[in-house]
């Protein structure tokens, strides 16, 4: 049974946002030159998506579905010791196969982040999305290292993304070279290994190692 023609147009136009922005940049984005590049009426476009915002949150939607993709080719279908590894290598983009390349799309990122500052439905898209990662990663993180709790693993899922977002603003925008890529990698594994060797949970007060072993010496 064929789709209806909304489900063939609607994806059509939102790869041609996308690829638009990634031309133009989002200063210039508007329904025209979308238009141009789905080969469609200006019209059409806004029949479709006749709120900009809500386009934007379908091209959201593209982003993540492409690393969602790429990551079920392969990553999270490796049942490996070496998992996480993979998993971390593929964002820093340091995987040989060409089927598990990083995606190159910062710049569509940087107009999504840069739009999610006025519009609420971008910001919970983007927030959802990197929320994901951070619990994946976290996931992938007590799986390779069961002796870190759960509050440990979700710190550092968090940190990874910040980490990882902030690396591809520097490269991948503003042409910082992508020798960093193993700088800002490697950074990761000693992250991981700190809270590995030991891990201070700020929440919990702090020990004075002064009256550590007070009882035992008084006996």
């Amino acid at each position: 049974m064929p789709k209806p023609i909304s489900e063939v147009r609607k994806p059509e136009i939102v790869e041609a946002a996308f690829n638009a922005i990634l031309k133009n940049g989002l200063p210039h984005i508007s329904y025209d030159l979308i238009a141009q590049e789905a080969d469609m009426s200006r019209q059409l476009i806004r029949h479709y998506f006749p709120d900009p915002i809500e386009l934007m949150v379908a091209v959201c939607d593209r982003l993540a579905a492409a690393y969602r993709d790429c990551l079920m080719r392969g990553i999270l279908n490796a049942q490996t010791p070496q998992r996480l590894k993979t998993f971390l290598d593929f964002y820093f983009d340091f995987l040989s196969d060409r089927d598990l390349e990083k995606p190159r799309d910062d710049s569509v990122y940087d107009a999504m982040f840069s739009l999610a500052a006025a519009h609420p439905k971008i910001r919970e898209n983007l927030h959802a999305q990197y929320n994901l990662l951070q619990y994946t990663i976290a996931h992938e993180v007590q799986v390779s290292y069961p002796q870190l709790n759960q509050k440990a693993c979700l710190e550092l899922g968090y940190l990874f993304i910040s980490l990882m977002y902030g690396h591809w603003k520097m490269v991948a925008t503003l042409g910082f070279s992508t020798s960093n890529n193993k700088v800002t990698r490697a950074a990761v594994d000693r992250l991981i290994e700190s809270y590995v060797a030991r891990y201070d949970d700020p929440d919990l007060e702090p020990v004075d190692e002064s009256e550590i072993g007070t009882d035992d010496a008084g006996k």
